[in-house]
């Protein structure tokens, strides 16, 4: 059996925002007891990532290490039809994940006791993000 939803996220820009909640009241409201979850955004720059929910030095060094890899601005760029942050913003959701599996066990998300999922905003401007949601199982 299949189940899907869409959330629309609002984020503040660049940084993360946890969606873990939202994630697991998606499997919750499947019903689907057993399976996988595959979490998806719809976008070409903003990513998905499973990380540490407990110490957000995590989340903000995660930031710095990226800011190395795409900084805003290289005069190397082409595209920057949007501003500074517009093609650093695809690099980094390039580097990242647009997609992510967590096994769903007893009607729940089976991370592990420190992992959150995270909407991990690339662009320097507030956006509204669509995530698809699809759970798999019985």
């Amino acid at each position: 059996m299949s189940w899907q939803t869409i959330l629309e996220i609002a984020t503040a820009g660049r940084g993360t925002r946890d969606i873990t909640a939202a994630v697991a009241d998606a499997v919750a409201a499947s019903g689907l007891r057993c399976g996988l979850a595959h979490v998806f955004v719809q976008h070409t720059n903003c990513s998905l990532t499973i990380t540490e929910n407990a110490d957000p030095d995590v989340r903000r060094d995660l930031e710095t290490i990226m800011a190395r890899l795409a900084p805003d601005g290289d005069p190397a760029y082409r595209h920057d039809a949007e501003g500074p942050d517009d093609m650093a913003a695809h690099a980094r959701s390039m580097l990242s994940a647009t997609g992510l599996s967590v096994p769903v066990g007893g009607g729940r998300l089976l991370l592990g006791t420190w992992q959150g999922i995270y909407l991990w905003e690339h662009r320097t401007a507030p956006h509204r993000r669509r995530v698809v949601v699809t759970v798999l199982g019985a």
